[in-house]
């Protein structure tokens, strides 16, 4: 059966989305690694399926996969890419996106899409990692690097400052800190250079994706770590490879708001072998 397929990307951190609300399709784990397969299938940062939703509110389901076939609990660039097709479906300026970490709200302003990214979990039980730590100083070092910021996003996060973002060799240590023993679920790395109060220079090493262009709940945890370290206000500007998302980390209730761009690249129909 042929199964369609549309491309899209936030920040060149790209995603195959597909509609699944149906109910009849299944993947395995195989089938994500063949489909992001750069060289024989399509190749992504990651897979999105929407899925149908019972929860009052909700729009829809939003499921996660990374090129290895793991599940992610969070993906902001992807959630911008899908509210903006819920919301054409609709006609509206606004969609409540369900994941597997809560609802993530989203409305459109012009051609940029704001996304609820929820409220920022600091504990070290809530990141998680492996022992009771102050998570604004977390007791790993790799290579040099070391005192990472804890952030939950919906996904584990650990944020290292350094002199020069664009210096670190990210292939090299990326993977080594991802699968520290400090992080019992693994973590996405991020690197962060600050360069005034409203701009901040980030590049990432994502959990079971490697490195990609752009990370919207990777550029939302570099925010809420540059801001409890004091180094920049609650709203600055988050520039990665791909380009810029402007972060806010909301006093009132805690919750961090991503605003940036999406685009769609094409649409096809996959191979059967892909979902067979």
């Amino acid at each position: 059966m042929a199964l369609s397929f549309r491309k899209m990307h936030g920040l060149g951190n790209d995603f195959v989305v597909i509609d699944g609300r149906s109910g009849s399709l299944v993947l395995t784990e195989a089938n994500v690694r063949a489909i992001g397969d750069r060289k024989t299938g399509v190749g992504f940062d990651q897979l999105i399926v929407i899925e149908p939703t019972a929860t009052p509110g909700a729009t829809a389901f939003m499921r996660i996969y990374n090129p290895d076939g793991s599940e992610a609990g969070a993906c902001g660039n992807a959630s911008r890419c899908v509210a903006w097709l819920l919301m054409g479906e609709s006609g509206g300026d606004k969609a409540v996106l369900e994941t597997i970490s809560g609802l993530l709200p989203a409305n459109r302003a012009g051609e940029l899409i704001t996304v609820d990214m929820g409220a920022a979990r600091l504990g070290w039980q809530e990141i998680p990692v492996a022992a009771e730590c102050d998570t604004l100083h977390m007791p790993v070092t790799v290579e040099g690097y070391s005192a990472p910021v804890g952030t939950n996003m919906g996904n584990p996060h650990a944020t290292f400052f350094v002199p020069d973002a664009d210096a670190v060799d990210l292939a090299r240590v990326g993977p080594l800190l991802e699968h520290h023993a400090f992080f019992p679920n693994r973590a996405n790395i991020g690197f962060v250079s600050v360069k005034d109060r409203q701009h901040i220079r980030f590049r990432v090493w994502e959990r079971g994706a490697g490195i990609t262009r752009a990370c919207g709940s990777g550029a939302c945890a570099a925010l809420v770590a540059s801001v409890r370290r004091g180094l920049v206000d609650r709203k600055a500007e988050v520039m990665m490879d791909g380009g810029p998302l402007t972060i806010e980390w909301r006093e009132s209730d805690g919750h961090v708001l991503m605003t940036g761009p999406i685009a769609t690249s094409y649409s096809g129909t996959l191979a059967p072998e892909l979902v067979a």
